[in-house]
């Protein structure tokens, strides 16, 4: 997958509530956050890719069902990380 990041350091300090509100208020935009507050721009995945991500979050979401694990969540989900980025991968459970 592409994608870009963005310093916004010269101009501003991106903390994790600002980026929420930027995230709310561009609901269209797949917006991920460095550690660092770097924003980075995701593209759309293109079918082979999508094709696999779909693929590998039923493989999830059958194994998590079975045992009993938690929750299942697909790659728009967004999780704030101990290292003070935000991002959403592929699949998580």
């Amino acid at each position: 997958m592409n994608f870009q990041a963005i310093d916004l350091s010269p101009a501003i300090s991106l903390t994790r509530e600002e980026f929420i509100k930027l995230c709310a208020a561009n609901p269209e935009m797949k917006l991920e956050r460095t550690a660092k507050g770097e924003l980075i721009v995701m593209s759309p995945t293109g079918g082979e890719t999508g094709s696999f991500n779909s693929e590998l979050n039923g493989e999830l979401y059958v194994w998590n069902h079975s045992c009993k694990r938690g929750k299942t969540f697909d790659s728009s989900t967004g999780f704030s990380l101990p290292n003070g980025s935000d991002g959403s991968p592929d699949a998580a459970s």
